[in-house]
């Protein structure tokens, strides 16, 4: 059984869905020296926020095959080193986005009302209505920046509060933001406009400081800014200055530069509503981001592109849905042209027909490429990083699409070329299972879930298959099945058998030695 480390706290609702497959040890709180001597022993590693999986831990995780992450942000794990190593970084986006949005919405009214320092007021017993005097949320305009799952849960909220409603986020469609009730702007004009702005993009290197000087200046004098994604998003000395002199209404943070804060002057700031990253503390959200998480890394160790795989190229839920069969096609092609292909690789031509060409194919090239470099490369190779595999080689990779497909819905097929010349399979998918239709120019239709596939190019004549069938029973080879391609009668064939058993190098010496073979290759699936 595969062995999973979990090394932050997490549901147990999730370690019980782990534990259900695979060996699980619970080792929260070590420190990165602790964890770097203990992670070669794990394919899986599941983390939250406060363990640093860095490049020294993916170096020692000489087994790992995923890191996943327990919530949202995978900032406190180095995706580029994961990549390299061919190790699939997973989290679990929609656990906590109810959880978010909610404690989003939560900290602006607090934020409007004053509800924490009236409360704080209260408990020392005072009673000073004057001093808290707030503002409606009604008929101000809240703008959200970023209209993933939580921006766009925010929105659905506060359209209950009669609020104008205005984004930026320019990676999602017009139609998209019309349909949710939100007017685009470009990131200036929200600034300008807003009277309430939130927060809800992930940390880049291109959103690191996202409101800083520049854009705290912008802003309206009252404006009030909320943060419960990354404290890295707010400039937090720039964002001190702006409140000491006077240009904000009020501030609202979740998250932190650093966590926990230690001495911050912004933690006392009246102007501040402040909670210690609560965005996805409710039971709720723990219990489901923990089985998310779960289910991701379980589906990784199965040999299964994850949905949430944040290092491979993204695919829409629903687009997956589609392209997962083909995902295993790409696989089976890309390896079988490795294996049979003679000579130095040039290149590889991937080809799209029929109703996949109406998607993103950037995770079938990817599985392509992982089944053409995997049996050729030492280490890991996956939909993960078999194109920085390629490109390091130098593998010249083209792809070609056409809508139609000839007799299937879809096909996928890759063509290797070499120093030998070149060889192209085709493969499609039938009823959930792979098949494989084209060897060159032969038709065909091979279902490859035997161990073994043994490809002869023969002449059709009577007693080629008699011969190759006898010479398996000799030697104790079973034969699971046969399929025959040919180009006109008595002409040159292709004759590939699934065998439950390996052919012994004698054995397959035996077999192109007979007369009407031009050449038997055999190939481990």
């Amino acid at each position: 059984m595969p062995k999973i480390l979990i090394a932050d706290p997490i549901a147990q609702e999730g370690i019980d869905l782990l534990k259900g497959h695979a060996d699980v040890d619970v080792k929260t709180g070590m420190k990165l020296e602790e964890l770097v001597a203990v992670v070669g022993d794990y394919d899986a590693l599941v983390v939250r926020s406060e363990t640093k999986v860095t490049a020294a831990v993916i170096e020692a995780g000489k087994k790992l095959q995923v890191v996943a992450r327990a919530g949202i942000g995978v900032d406190n794990i180095d995706l580029d080193a994961a990549t390299g190593a061919g190790i699939a970084v997973v989290n679990a986006p929609t656990g906590n986005t109810v959880a978010a949005a909610e404690h989003t919405v939560a900290l602006m009214l607090a934020l409007s009302r004053n509800i924490p320092a009236a409360h704080r007021s209260m408990k020392d017993g005072e009673w000073k209505r004057s001093a808290f005097m707030g503002v409606e949320v009604r008929n101000k305009t809240l703008g959200v920046i970023g209209l993933g799952r939580v921006g766009s849960e925010v929105v659905r909220r506060a359209q209950s509060f009669a609020m104008n409603l205005v984004a930026y986020d320019p990676f999602v469609a017009p139609d998209y933001a019309h349909r949710l009730g939100v007017e685009l702007l470009s990131f200036e004009e929200l600034l300008d406009q807003s009277d309430f702005i939130t927060l809800h993009t992930p940390l880049t290197e291109n959103s690191r400081n996202l409101i800083s000087t520049k854009e705290l200046d912008r802003m309206k004098p009252d404006a009030r800014l909320i943060n419960v994604a990354r404290g890295e998003l707010i400039d937090e000395e720039a964002l001190l200055a702006a409140l000491n002199d006077g240009k904000l209404g009020g501030v609202a943070l979740d998250v932190f530069a650093k966590e926990p804060p230690g001495p911050n002057p912004l933690l006392d700031h009246p102007k501040v509503v402040i909670t210690p990253h609560l965005g996805a503390s409710t039971q709720e959200a723990q219990r489901e981001v923990a089985v998310e998480a779960a289910e991701q890394v379980l589906t990784v160790l199965n040999g299964e592109p994850a949905r949430n795989t944040v290092n491979a190229p993204f695919v829409a839920p629903e687009v997956h849905a589609v392209l997962e069969p083909y995902i295993r096609v790409a696989l089976v092609v890309g390896k079988l042209v490795t294996h049979l292909a003679e000579g130095q690789f040039l290149g590889v031509t991937i080809g799209y027909q029929g109703e996949i060409t109406e998607h993103d194919t950037a995770t079938l090239k990817a599985a392509v490429l992982a089944g053409v470099l995997g049996p050729v490369t030492t280490g890991q190779v996956n939909l993960i990083n078999s194109s920085r595999l390629a490109q390091e080689r130098g593998l010249n990779v083209t792809e070609q699409r056409n809508a139609v497909a000839q007799e299937y819905s879809s096909l996928i097929s890759a063509t290797l070329e070499t120093t030998e010349g070149s060889i192209s399979i085709t493969g499609t998918s039938m009823r959930n299972e792979p098949h494989i239709v084209r060897f060159n120019e032969y038709w065909m239709d091979i279902i490859p879930t035997v161990p073994y596939l043994l490809f002869v190019d023969n002449q059709d004549q009577p007693g080629s298959i008699g011969a190759v069938g006898t010479l398996a029973g000799r030697h104790n080879i079973n034969i699971s099945f046969m399929e025959v391609g040919r180009l006109n009668l008595r002409g040159r064939a292709m004759m590939v058998l699934g065998l439950d058993d390996p052919v012994p190098p004698n054995v397959m010496d035996e077999i192109n030695a007979l007369s009407h073979i031009y050449n038997a290759r055999l190939v481990k699936l």
